[in-house]
């Protein structure tokens, strides 16, 4: 789920704020453009990680920046730990890759085959003209091919992605392919757990021979490799939480309080604002301290939508996302719920839930200015896309039971003209 126009927020934006003729122009190649949008689909960074959780605050309360966990949601300080090793990281310019000068241990891949092999053969070879070449043809195909799973299955993210120059929008392709396949390990049909957290243990493995040892198991992790190379800052831990996230979804199918559906809601929707933040970059002035927390924001917003739209596709499997504490507050049993039934109390519920998501994208979109000005169009674009779902969830009545929420693309159409504007001018109200 990125899953929602929000991959964008690993989007890209060249758009810059022209004056005068060449405003009017760009605003005219935009409108243009936006014919794009009609084919289009809702995916984007709730689409990252597929999950369905929704984060709520206290009522009354502002916006936490800080994590605050309960004892079964992990660390108390892990998303102020992976934000600041991210930071230092950008600071101190260290590359996770051989490419500083470590030495690359021998291959610690349990499942060593053929194509690895090949693989490790061409990209560590001497550098002839022809090796050169051969290694040259391979990324493209990697690239190309981390392109075509972006379009395929994050349409509105993809979309985003052209507003950005062109290594950064490989860059983020190759971001998403590697949390697209993720999705796909967790998503597989299987027998028992046991198999899938095997798997999970071996795409982290995999993940570290990437980052540590510059290190591909098959050709889509090629582009990784590269981009890792390109941008050293990026670091492994927001991606290693993205797993944890997922092996908390084999865990945990009910979240007794907002503080470890934030957790959960950080994990599989917050670490894609650490992992696309040094490659989308920051404004001058600006620092990646500033930048990140607006990034996790959105993140946390765009999930806490996902899971406000899903309510009735979750009730199906028995989960429950929303926090048990606010289904307490406002006396709505488990058991309605799972039934469906659509009463004042549930009603009070969800406006109380939507609140909470608003709270969010605000405090997203004031960072925005603080991203470089390639970046902001689709961060801009994806909030307000994605957050007209919530406008449709009132329109439906509060019925996320029965009736799907979702943005039409004729009203994405409508909107992007809108986001361009916005960006040009902050303080509009358009």
């Amino acid at each position: 789920q990125l899953r929602s126009s929000c991959d964008s927020m690993g989007g890209r934006g060249e758009v810059g704020t022209p004056r005068g003729k060449a405003a009017t122009m760009r605003l005219t190649v935009l409108a243009a453009t936006v014919l794009g949008v009609f084919g289009l689909q809702t995916a984007g960074l709730a689409q990252i990680g597929q999950p369905r959780s929704s984060v709520c605050m206290r009522q009354g309360s502002q916006p936490r920046a800080v994590l605050a966990t309960s004892s079964t949601a992990g660390s108390q300080n892990e998303l102020r730990s992976s934000s600041a090793k991210t930071v230092q990281t950008e600071k101190n310019g260290a590359s996770h890759n051989p490419a500083n000068g470590r030495a690359a241990p021998p291959f610690s891949s349990p499942k060593e085959t053929a194509l690895t092999r090949s693989l490790q053969q061409v990209m560590g070879s001497s550098q002839t003209s022809e090796v050169a070449a051969r290694k040259a043809k391979m990324l493209e195909e990697s690239y190309e091919a981390c392109r075509v799973i972006t379009e395929q299955y994050a349409k509105t993210f993809y979309f985003g992605t052209k507003f950005f120059s062109e290594e950064k929008r490989r860059a983020v392709w190759a971001v998403y392919a590697w949390c697209r396949r993720l999705d796909d390990i967790v998503d597989k049909p299987r027998k028992n757990t046991g198999s899938l957290r095997d798997e999970l243990a071996e795409w982290k493995l995999r993940l570290h021979d990437i980052f540590d040892h510059g290190r591909a198991w098959d050709m889509l992790d090629l582009a990784l490799v590269d981009t890792v190379k390109r941008y050293p800052a990026l670091s492994v831990e927001p991606f290693e939480d993205m797993i944890k996230g997922m092996v908390m979804d084999l865990d945990q199918n009910r979240f007794e309080t907002f503080e470890e559906l934030y957790v959960y809601c950080y994990r599989v929707a917050g670490t894609v604002g650490l992992m696309t933040m040094p490659i989308m970059g920051v404004a001058p002035g600006a620092t990646f301290e500033e930048a990140l927390e607006p990034a996790l924001a959105l993140g946390v917003a765009l999930q806490l939508t996902n899971i406000l739209r899903d309510v009735g596709e979750d009730r199906v499997r028995q989960r429950i996302y929303l926090p048990q504490e606010d289904l307490r507050r406002f006396n709505v049993t488990e058991a309605a719920l799972l039934k469906g039934v659509h009463d004042e109390r549930y009603v009070a519920l969800l406006k109380f839930q939507i609140a909470r998501a608003r709270e969010w994208y605000g405090r997203a979109e004031d960072g925005i200015a603080l991203l470089a000005e390639d970046a902001r169009l689709p961060v801009r674009a994806s909030l307000d896309m994605y957050s007209t779902i919530l406008n449709k969830i009132e329109q439906n009545e509060y019925d996320n039971f029965n009736k799907r929420a979702y943005t039409a693309k004729w009203e994405k159409l409508m909107i992007l003209p809108r986001s361009w504007l916005r960006v040009q001018n902050p303080d509009l109200k358009v």
